[in-house]
């Protein structure tokens, strides 16, 4: 898999696009992987936390003593998030569907604000945040070749379709893994 998108054919290893299933679906879909609430084990042993929407702020912000009021005007409420423990990384992800055009054209522009945002809830805990927008292949059209650069131009990024389960630092199950 080149990097953001680029093609790829081991589609196994990573998040199917939510119009197919969400995170915790997905990640308890894998071998070795299993979930306990927002807990995600693999092999017995905690790697991660998965958090959608609200839950976000009621369980996660909430466990870690965070008062989202205290550091943002108005929530953002994340399709999906996924708290990794192997690399204290709060990954952010934003799932993007379109066929025809229409407003989520200028969503994908807002990134580098909310990433600034996350990072903002997240500077007291010393969690890292990376925002990843999972699109699916109407956003391959060249008439979103700007934006796309925008995206990573400001620290943000993309996939088509799937994110591989290592950009995220998750074990991969050796059974998947294709020579």
């Amino acid at each position: 898999m080149i990097k953001s998108g680029k093609g790829g054919g081991n589609t196994r290893t990573g998040l199917v696009f939510e119009g197919k299933t969400d995170l915790s679906t997905f990640l308890a879909e894998q071998p070795h992987y299993s979930l306990v609430g927002n807990d995600v084990y693999y092999d017995n042993k905690k790697v991660a936390e998965v958090y959608k929407k609200y839950k976000f702020y009621s369980v996660f912000l909430a466990k870690l003593g965070i008062d989202w009021k205290q550091y943002i005007s108005k929530r953002l409420l994340p399709d999906d998030s996924i708290f990794v423990l192997l690399n204290n990384v709060l990954f952010i992800i934003e799932c993007k569907h379109q066929e025809v055009a229409g407003s989520v054209d200028e969503k994908l522009q807002t990134c580098d604000f909310k990433k600034k945002q996350y990072k903002k809830l997240m500077a007291s805990a010393n969690i890292d945040v990376e925002y990843i927008y999972l699109l699916d292949d109407w956003f391959r059209q060249e008439q979103y070749t700007d934006v796309l650069n925008y995206i990573h131009s400001v620290g943000c990024d993309y996939y088509f379709e799937y994110i591989p389960l290592h950009r995220l630092g998750l074990p991969v199950p050796p059974e998947l893994v294709k020579d």
